[in-house]
């Protein structure tokens, strides 16, 4: 029967994610002079970026153009974006996934275009038999669609499939979706309270997908 491992890509593949807390961060207080606690940003990781501006709106107590804000994180992020590498022990999963015969997708609730431009960038792009973004469904994650999208194009069953995660809302797409759940938490999601139905390690070293396949407990 046929097994597949699904990775999420920003904070799990590339962390994206470190690097746009620093710029939002320094960002608010420079335009606003507000704090950026990293529990309410982490609130929009892996989804949409919806509660964030409403943080940002309640805390200044005015609307706010996300638009304009969205362009200087952008420019700030682009200034940052040589910084940025593929995780420690992602690439030596992405060949163990593969030499167990599992086929290997991705779901990303980001756009294709900004995964895409990452995937060729680091040379990742040709391990990926599926690639579902945002443009593929109504709903991100934490809705399932994006993992139900990937599973359908790859022909595996939910119960056959395993998504790599780092975020909540992805954990639970993944899990709503009926697939097992792995969790590497990054910098700004390693205080997280996952699902209990996750298997959270710290780093892609303290695991490989041999034993994973075979534990019991994710057959």
């Amino acid at each position: 029967m046929k097994k597949a491992v699904i990775f999420d890509f920003d904070g799990t593949i590339i962390d994206t994610e470190t690097t746009w807390f620093d710029v939002y961060r320094d960002l608010l207080k420079e335009k606003f002079n507000i704090e950026l606690p990293l529990k309410e940003f982490a609130k929009s990781i892996g989804t949409t970026d919806e509660a964030f501006y409403q943080y940002i709106e309640l805390t200044i107590g005015t609307k706010i153009e996300p638009q304009n804000i969205n362009k200087l994180a952008n420019e700030l992020f682009l200034e940052k974006r040589s910084t940025l590498s593929i995780r420690p022990g992602v690439k030596e999963k992405l060949a163990e996934a593969k030499e167990l015969g599992c086929l290997i997708g991705l779901a990303s609730s980001s756009s294709r275009e900004w995964v895409e431009g990452f995937l060729r960038q680091f040379e990742l792009w040709e391990h990926f038999s599926v690639i579902k973004t945002s443009e593929d469904v109504e709903k991100v994650k934490p809705d399932p669609a994006l993992y139900i999208k990937a599973l359908e194009e790859l022909k595996v069953e939910p119960q056959q499939a395993y998504a790599v995660e780092d975020s909540v809302n992805g954990a639970i797409a993944a899990i709503n979706a009926g697939m097992k759940c792995i969790v590497v938490p990054n910098q700004v999601t390693s205080f997280l309270r996952f699902p209990e139905k996750t298997f959270r390690f710290e780093s892609f070293d303290e695991f490989n997908f041999g034993q994973i396949l075979s534990y019991k407990k994710f057959v």
